[in-house]
């Protein structure tokens, strides 16, 4: 039994379980894309396009290029095999894992309903007209629905009432996203979507709290409670009984990972089946929603990477640009590059480049393929390197261009 593992392990069990560490398939079908979705167990959605969706990204860092025209039939097309909930947040998600979610669907019903002047309360006709509407309709997207409610409210960034009531149904489970034109959301009622087996199904929120940590476990392969949990964003508490079980049944082994503290709450756990690599052989730009990357504590605790997203800070304060993503090379992030795909022009901008504390131009070599890869896939055929971070210089001399001024 592994009672103890050195950081530099920890990390490669880790990258090992997200899918890391193997060659990249010469072509990528969707039986590439589906089992690599059944390994992560979910993607993060957002809505920033700057360089690409965060949910077509970490499928590319692992997989290489592919046809995203083919992932949205697979998640975003009336019969596709995954669905959109709120998991870890709003996130793409197995079908057939959607029962384990009714527990959080009635809890935020419940929530909504909690205070007598909530909107839910105070806009019931609404919710009820906006369900007969669905009904009559079937999946339609907010921007088809005629309703003098429907209109925005104040600055641009407020919904209509019609968006809220549709948001609230989302949140209670009533409503599912029947996929996505243009990433706005098709709305339609559960039963549209959901199979009625799975409708149905009831699992209660023990055993759902139980099978959820258990796809974190192995999905992790190794980390503390808190990792585990904000998979999901499972409460610390729940989640804890579910671990606990799942120690109990052999398929989590504590363990002490070096330099990590070993008291809670940074006790380490090792899914019984997670591989323990000799060695990673990896380089790849991570979204800011990876799940290497997307719980801060853990990317700090494990890679040493300290990493803010600094999209809503503003630009004179920005210490590394406006969605710079991690860089990985083999077991280590060894830096950040924020990247901009200039559709119009049809260039890759990187709008700056920085090198990790202790690593320096002999990583740009190992980067260059996946940079050249990252424009191929997007249909871009130039690069623009602005002049701004440790690392823009050599990867514009390596990418043979010169480097840009630095637009402030």
């Amino acid at each position: 039994m592994v009672e103890k593992v050195s950081a530099a392990a920890g990390r490669r069990i880790a990258l090992a379980a997200q899918g890391f560490g193997r060659p990249q398939p010469a072509s990528v079908g969707t039986r590439q894309l589906n089992a690599m979705i059944e390994r992560l167990r979910l993607l993060q959605l957002d809505s920033v396009n700057v360089f690409e969706r965060s949910h077509y990204l970490p499928l590319f860092a692992r997989l290489g290029a592919y046809d995203k025209a083919l992932l949205d039939r697979l998640t975003f097309s009336t019969k596709a095999r995954y669905v959109e909930t709120w998991a870890h947040v709003a996130s793409l998600i197995p079908l057939e894992s959607w029962p384990l979610w009714r527990w959080r669907q009635r809890r935020m019903r419940e929530k909504h309903f909690s205070k007598p002047a909530s909107w839910a309360h105070s806009n019931a006709a609404m919710l009820d007209w906006l369900r007969s509407e669905l009904a009559a309709r079937g999946p339609v997207r907010v921007s088809e629905i005629e309703h003098e409610a429907n209109r925005r409210k104040g600055t641009w960034w407020e919904w209509s009432d019609v968006k809220l009531g549709l948001e609230y149904l989302f949140d209670w489970g009533e409503v599912v996203p029947a996929g996505r034109r243009n990433f706005e959301r098709i709305y339609a009622l559960a039963e549209h979507v959901i199979p009625a087996d799975l409708l149905e199904l009831e699992v209660p929120e023990e055993e759902a709290h139980y099978l959820l940590m258990r796809d974190a476990v192995r999905a992790h392969g190794i980390g503390t409670l808190g990792d585990f949990a904000d998979y999901y964003r499972l409460r610390n508490d729940r989640a804890k009984v579910a671990l606990q079980r799942l120690v109990d049944e052999g398929e989590a082994l504590p363990v002490r990972v070096a330099g990590w503290p070993d008291r809670h709450p940074h006790q380490a756990y090792l899914h019984r089946d997670a591989r323990i690599p000799r060695s990673i052989t990896a380089a790849a730009l991570l979204s800011p929603f990876d799940p290497i990357v997307w719980e801060r504590d853990r990317a700090l605790r494990m890679f040493g990477f300290h990493y803010r997203i600094e999209i809503y800070t503003p630009p004179p304060k920005r210490l590394f640009g406006y969605y710079t993503l991690p860089v990985l090379v083999d077991d280590e992030l060894v830096g950040r590059i924020d990247l901009k795909s200039d559709r119009q022009a049809r260039v890759l901008r990187v709008q700056s480049a920085w090198y990790e504390e202790g690593h320096g131009a002999e990583v740009v070599e190992r980067i260059m393929p996946a940079v050249r890869a990252a424009a191929a896939w997007q249909g871009l055929h130039g690069f623009v390197v602005q002049d701004w971070g440790t690392m823009a210089g050599e990867l514009a001399r390596q990418l043979g261009v010169p480097v840009a001024p630095r637009n402030e």
